[in-house]
């Protein structure tokens, strides 16, 4: 199944290794609020999105309707990476996603940026 990862700056590489994807999670260190996720997308159009925050963002780029997780290790980020590159839908659908793209705490942190300085 086809897969691609955007890095934070904008680059997409079609089916990178399983190291190339820890390196692009290490992109979530550096600090930038203007390209704050890198993610993977799915050729059926479902799309992991990670920040720096630990926030996750499950999606359907066709079909919107986000979800999301707060507080995933990177680790556990690349676990579900790994499934949703070998089509394992139904696998990471059953994870305990919460609706909508970010909790609204979020806010009140780093993602995403203020417009309050």
């Amino acid at each position: 199944m086809a897969f691609h990862v955007s890095s934070r700056w904008g680059g997409d590489e079609a089916e990178p290794s399983v190291d190339r994807m820890r390196a692009i999670l290490a992109e979530l260190d550096a600090n930038d609020d203007e390209h704050p996720d890198v993610a993977l997308s799915h050729e059926s159009e479902w799309c992991l999105s990670a920040y720096p925050s630990g926030l996750l963002v499950w999606e359907n780029l066709e079909q919107g309707e986000p979800r999301h997780m707060n507080g995933i290790p990177r680790e556990r980020v690349l676990a579900l990476w790994l499934k949703l590159a070998q089509g394992q839908l139904d696998d990471i659908e059953a994870e305990p996603w919460l609706p909508g793209q970010y909790h609204p705490l979020e806010r009140d942190t780093d993602f995403p940026p203020s417009d309050k300085e």
